[in-house]
């Protein structure tokens, strides 16, 4: 039911913006990744998810963090513009979120994810509809380029599912929270652009600040194996 949800609002993303609602269309991209992030949690609860679950999991993912974005751009800014390189660009982007989700179900590495989560990807090129930043299609197709680009690479990136309530530096994660809650509050529609940025650089520069939110004595401990 939850990863139902995570679908449906992929699939009212995609009505939304062929209707020409692109802001509403953006929210229900980040909408999508709450009942994302709630079926992980209901899946640990219950004791593990079924390998149905898993594939449901992603066929939604692909419908909410690839197809809706990358559809949602190419009407923003492609759409009539460019030929078939606008065409392109929209769906090597959707492409390469297949990619990373097909890779994230048969890969298992210790510690950061390998290239930038399909979720993140989705939501950070979303971000620019919600930033009301001026979308002209060349820099839009190269976006759409550099983030598929990022989705397929080793680029390590922050995992955050290694934190618990028992793992967590309680302190470092209140600070955490203060400054996301500043960045709302100065950046207002923008502060989604402001810090999704800020990932996709951390992971250029090989910071993973994941570990920053963790216990001392969790960081002695080896690196639990996960998906990528």
């Amino acid at each position: 039911m939850v990863t139902s949800g995570n679908l449906l609002c992929g699939l009212f993303s995609l009505m939304l913006a062929i209707d020409g609602r692109f802001v509403p269309a953006a929210w229900l991209v980040f909408f999508a990744v709450v009942f994302d992030g709630l079926d992980g949690k209901v899946a640990r609860t219950l004791g593990g998810g079924s390998q149905f679950g898993l594939e449901y999991d992603s066929l939604a993912d692909l419908v909410s963090f690839g197809v809706a974005p990358g559809m949602l751009l190419y009407l923003v800014a492609l759409r009539g513009q460019l030929g078939m390189w606008g065409v392109s660009a929209s769906c090597f982007f959707v492409l390469c979120v297949a990619l990373r989700l097909a890779r994230f179900n048969v890969v298992h590495v210790p510690g950061p994810f390998q290239g930038l989560p399909s979720p993140a990807g989705g939501l950070f090129v979303a971000s620019f509809v919600l930033a009301d930043v001026p979308m002209t299609p060349i820099p839009v197709s190269l976006l759409l380029l550099g983030t598929g680009l990022l989705m397929i690479s080793s680029v390590p990136y922050a995992n955050l599912k290694k934190l618990t309530k028992k793992s967590a530096d309680h302190k470092r994660c209140a600070a955490l929270l203060g400054f996301l809650s500043l960045t709302g509050f100065f950046f207002r529609s923008a502060a989604p652009l402001a810090l999704f940025s800020l990932y996709i650089v951390s992971g250029l520069l090989r910071l993973d600040w994941s570990e920053w939110l963790l216990r001392r004595n969790e960081l002695e401990e080896a690196p639990v194996s996960t998906r990528v």
